[in-house]
């Protein structure tokens, strides 16, 4: 069918769409059309490009058959007219055409449509302030823009590095200054925590923690007012917790989210929310069904709570493409949202998640519970192991699972294991279903009782009133209240581990194996909180069931133990410190 489709945007979503539609109707007319110079790239490898584990440019814009998607790949191999370096101006719907104009050239231009899409993306934010627009801020809107960033490393003319912003950009970016350019990185972040959106706290601690022992400095609960220098940038103005600073910089990285490229869609009369994102239904079909939208520049549905929300992942917008191309071709395929799958490389150590923290729960009006579990993530037995550490947020009452995080050293595994929950989230898993999930398995991969397994099994505990814990950032609390005697600390280890502690804290930590602990009943006073530990939780679980048997009436266990304690940077110091 002859056809005109003209597609704005052309990096994510507006080559998926614009190739799948001439695949499934060859003889439509498709013109794409993006303002930037480079265009079909993947825009989420640009912090690896940045710290040169990605050693060109073109890279990012190649095939996996090393074929530079330009302008020429997509009109000689894809049959598509991409136009780079081109703007659309103005969408008139009553007539079917786009105003574009050639940036190169000055001349403007109409096309004509009969279905157009738009795939504007989004623009990084800038923070309104003094010296925002010195020489050396610098945002990570684009390729191009990456470019600029890595000719300035290139030419060594770098000393000093502040990001702004501790999300999964900022993050990978302070990584990519610091583990391969050996700059010198600050992380400045307006919350409490690094990826606060997207982890709890203890989580975002451990990825914290590694970042610093890595040479990263973070100034948390903070906010950059300025950014100052002569013609240049050459330092910036941080307001925190503990009064106002100056730290040098003369690269600065503002990575404090984006904002939907909506005006086009606004401007021709397009439904957009109060948010700024397009809205679409399920086949992403605008308020005008000869339109539709995708990728950074429109809101979805987040499957978990059911409302409209923004999700700017390439993954997401290629998925999205696919299903656009199908329905310019009048099929009814349809995209059911997302519950906001994630992961972040951080060094040698990795973070990924899906779904909600227990924070955004309860901003959904969610009554909720964190559960937090370590465990190895290989057998116990097999040499090349190391500790992952999951979060589970579960709704009270019907145990619906909300979300799952976590943080490991096997980024792969990680990945594995909440991709396996990802799949579940369209259909409302409950914590059972995560209890007896089906995992392949074998010793150099995983245990016989997966640690996702397990993560499931504590959670019915909590939800059920078996088990009562504190994770450990609580821990930290009432270790650090320890004079009051409000709580009795009990290590639960044999006497190797707990020695030091001991040691370091007589009168204050308490020594009594698991499997004495029957036996001992009365070396426990009944009138305080008993704070059980052990190294991942278990043993300490079972000296909570043991001691609640025996009528102790406030009993806790410490969340994911010794191991998380020490990955959180909270576990109490020993002489050996």
């Amino acid at each position: 069918m002859r056809e005109n489709v003209v597609v704005i945007g052309a990096v994510a979503l507006g080559p998926k769409a614009a190739c799948r539609y001439k695949r499934l109707n060859p003889e439509g007319r498709v013109t794409m059309v993006d303002r930037g110079g480079r265009i079909s790239y993947g825009g989420c490898g640009i912090p690896y490009f940045v710290s040169g584990d990605v050693s060109d440019a073109d890279e990012l814009q190649s095939t996996s058959f090393h074929m530079v998607r330009d302008a020429a790949f997509f009109r000689d191999i894809k049959g598509i007219e991409a136009r780079p370096r081109t703007e659309a101006l103005a969408i008139d719907r009553a007539n079917g055409t786009v105003r574009v104009l050639n940036l190169d050239t000055g001349v403007e231009e109409t096309l004509a449509y009969d279905k157009l899409v738009l795939a504007t993306g989004a623009s990084p934010r800038r923070l309104p302030i003094p010296g925002a627009d010195l020489p050396g801020v610098h945002a990570v809107s684009d390729l191009e823009a990456a470019m600029d960033i890595r000719a300035r490393l290139t030419k060594g003319d770098v000393s000093n590095v502040v990001v702004v912003g501790a999300g999964f950009i900022g993050l990978e970016m302070a990584v990519a200054f610091s583990d391969m350019w050996g700059l010198p990185t600050t992380v400045v972040e307006y919350a409490p925590s690094v990826l606060p959106t997207v982890l709890g706290p203890t989580l975002a601690r451990m990825a914290q923690k590694h970042m610093e022992d890595k040479g990263v400095a973070f100034r948390l609960a903070a906010q950059v007012t300025a950014v100052e220098g002569e013609g240049k940038a050459e330092r910036v103005v941080v307001k925190g917790p503990d009064g106002v600073e100056t730290i040098a910089a003369d690269m600065v990285i503002m990575a404090v989210g984006v904002r939907p490229n909506s005006e086009l869609a606004k401007a021709a009369g397009l439904e957009v929310s109060p948010r700024g994102g397009i809205v679409v239904d399920a086949g992403l079909r605008t308020s005008d069904p000869r339109i539709f939208a995708g990728g950074d520049c429109v809101e979805i549905k987040n499957i978990v709570t059911g409302q409209p929300f923004q999700l700017p992942l390439g993954s997401l917008a290629n998925r999205q493409g696919r299903v656009i191309g199908d329905n310019l071709c009048g099929m009814d395929s349809r995209f059911p949202g997302a519950a906001g799958s994630w992961c972040v490389k951080l060094f040698e150590r990795s973070a990924a998640g899906v779904g909600l923290t227990l924070e955004a729960a309860q901003r959904a009006g969610l009554d909720a519970v964190r559960v937090h579990v370590s465990q190895f993530d290989r057998a116990h037995f097999y040499p090349d192991k190391d500790f992952m550490f999951l979060e589970m947020v579960a709704e009270r009452g019907s145990n619906r699972v909300l979300g799952v995080q976590g943080f490991s050293s096997m980024g792969d595994g990680l990945v594995g294991r909440i991709g396996a929950v990802a799949a579940l989230m369209p259909h409302k898993p409950v914590t059972a279903d995560i209890s007896l999930l089906e995992l392949p398995y074998s010793p150099p991969f995983n245990s016989a009782m997966d640690i996702l397994n397990v993560l499931g099994n504590v959670a019915e505990n909590i939800l059920a009133g078996r088990n009562h814990s504190v994770d450990p950032l609580e821990f930290a609390r009432l270790f650090a209240d320890r004079d009051s005697g409000e709580a009795f600390f009990l290590d639960c280890r044999e006497f190797g581990n707990a020695a030091p502690f001991l040691a370091a804290y007589p009168g204050v930590w308490h020594h009594i194996p698991q499997g004495q602990l029957a036996g001992r009943l009365d070396e426990v006073p009944r009138d305080r909180k008993v704070v059980a530990l052990c190294n991942s939780g278990a043993r300490s679980y079972e000296a909570l069931v043991t001691l609640t048997a025996a009528g102790f009436p406030n009993v806790v266990n410490v969340a994911g133990g010794m191991a998380s304690l020490t990955n959180a940077g909270v576990a109490p110091k020993t002489a050996k410190d």
